[in-house]
């Protein structure tokens, strides 16, 4: 007879783990090894709290996990969060709505559009100083 896995609470268990190794490591970031050492997991158990965490994190628009290579796993500060979102939607307007506000340039929902996201860009840089 197989045996039947329980997989999602094992993986909110170790989403709770990493979760909490990562918010007393706050502001800094905890690589693979330094997160196994402090949760007792092993590294594909770490992989499968991470993965939950950044599910979580994404489904209730939470602040997200990011890794980089001098850091390891780390939750992101605010103000790169804002430069992060940022960059897009700069190109969006730039790359999008300028050059079709260029070409049609009554169209009433491209103008809004780009006031809109005007406005909203103006209000993440102010935020990401």
């Amino acid at each position: 007879m197989p045996r039947r896995r329980e997989a999602r609470p094992l993986a909110e268990h170790y989403g709770d783990l990493v979760r909490v190794a990562l918010m007393e490591a706050r502001p800094a970031g905890l690589h693979t090894y330094q997160l196994m050492a402090a949760t007792r997991l092993t590294r594909s158990q770490v992989g499968r709290g991470i993965r939950h965490v950044r599910d979580v994190v994404a489904a209730e628009n939470l602040t997200p996990i990011t890794w980089t290579r001098r850091d390891g796993f780390m939750f992101s500060d605010d103000k790169r969060q804002f430069r992060h979102i940022l960059g897009p939607l700069t190109r969006v307007i730039t790359g999008t709505l300028d050059p079709h506000l260029a070409r049609y340039p009554d169209d009433e929902w491209a103008q809004l559009a780009t006031a809109q996201l005007t406005g909203v860009r103006a209000t993440l840089a102010q935020l990401a100083k």
